[in-house]
């Protein structure tokens, strides 16, 4: 097992991540009257529950797909359930995907990512004792739910580094496509880059392949040569391409979903760490326990576990470390939230100072 794994699950008995504290539900939650959702995911013990995960690359990425797969594995370890998975689907398998794990008898199946969210509305309806949780998603309803990561917190916070550290004025998003997280992500960086230099240049840029490491060298390289000094990257298998070309370019970066400062110590600033595998094994647990709704349940800085900046590089001034971690005390505080609003006539998320 990876170290993800290896790690208790702060589900039993934890004084710092209570089942109260972990998760909040959003996005018109059932009302205490209601039931849990219709999926047949209510088991006496872990042993009658069958949990699976579609992946979109490799569990061995250190990165999005291995965090999504430790994170059944961290069920299998601390629940009892059984588990399958099934790696690198391609968009026009996802449907069919889910539905083999279904008409196999998995009462819980996980999508690991936005892009799902279209193949779990298309099947969701033909297997009613199957649940489906879409990591990412958008999608709620009788047998599925999302289970979403505040992205814009930890990309507002890693804004600002960047704004702080660009020399160019100019820097950049780089993801594989645009869906909600990562235009939330996108938002973030663009917020918090703009609290320090208003008239700080972003681009965003989408390589169409989330593992594809020569398409991603291929856009680094393309973001430096129009002078953007400093990268912020969600990428799967190929985020260490992007890490690796940034240091050798001398231009800076951003780690995410693990802690990748060791990738490319001499580029990543810092990482957005995002722990959806201990996310993963929690709904697994409310499943065990027939609590698992038909919600949108997003999780943010409030959960200290799941949520943080990761190890800060060398090269990042004490001023500048320190400025983040205000900043994040701030919106612990409330007194910095992120509120919906229109711009441009599109709905987003603004910044609100108390």
């Amino acid at each position: 097992m990876m170290e993800y794994s290896r790690r208790k699950f702060l589900l039993y008995g934890s004084a710092t991540l209570g089942t109260s504290l972990l998760l909040k539900a959003c996005n018109g939650s059932p009302t205490p009257t209601e039931t849990a959702a219709s999926g047949d995911t209510s088991a006496k013990t872990g042993k009658d529950l069958k949990v699976a995960i579609v992946l979109p690359g490799i569990i061995t990425d250190k990165a999005w797909n291995q965090a999504g797969y430790e994170g059944v594995t961290t069920a299998k370890e601390q629940l009892g359930v059984e588990i399958a998975h099934v790696e690198k689907v391609e968009q026009a398998d996802q449907a069919e995907a889910l539905s083999d794990f279904a008409r196999r008898g998995y009462n819980l199946v996980y999508a690991h990512g936005g892009q799902f969210d279209a193949a779990i509305e298309q099947v969701a309806a033909q297997f009613p004792k199957t649940f489906f949780v879409g990591v990412n998603g958008t999608v709620k309803g009788d047998n599925m739910a999302s289970l979403r990561i505040d992205h814009l917190q930890t990309s507002y916070l890693c804004g600002i580094i960047g704004a702080l550290m660009t020399k160019s004025n100019k820097m950049a998003y780089l993801a594989a496509q645009s869906f909600q997280a990562t235009d939330e992500e996108l938002r973030g960086l663009e917020l918090g880059a703009k609290s320090v230099k208003p008239d700080i240049k972003i681009a965003a840029s989408y390589t169409g392949d989330w593992n594809d490491a020569a398409k991603a060298k291929e856009a680094t390289q393309a973001l430096i040569s129009s002078g953007v000094d400093v990268i912020y990257q969600w990428l799967d298998n190929a985020s260490p391409a992007v890490l690796q070309t940034a240091a050798e370019k001398g231009v800076f970066a951003f780690g995410n979903t693990t802690d990748q400062l060791d990738v490319a110590p001499k580029a990543v600033l810092t990482s957005a760490v995002k722990r959806i595998d201990l996310a993963i094994a929690y709904l697994a647990d409310l499943a065990v326990k027939g609590h698992l709704k038909g919600e949108i349940y997003t999780i943010g800085l409030e959960n200290p576990e799941i949520l943080y900046l990761g190890k800060f590089g060398a090269m990042v001034p004490k001023n500048v470390e320190e400025k983040a971690l205000n900043t994040k005390q701030a919106i612990l505080a409330k007194k910095v939230t992120f509120e919906a609003c229109k711009e441009g006539g599109k709905d987003t998320r603004c910044v609100k100072q108390a």
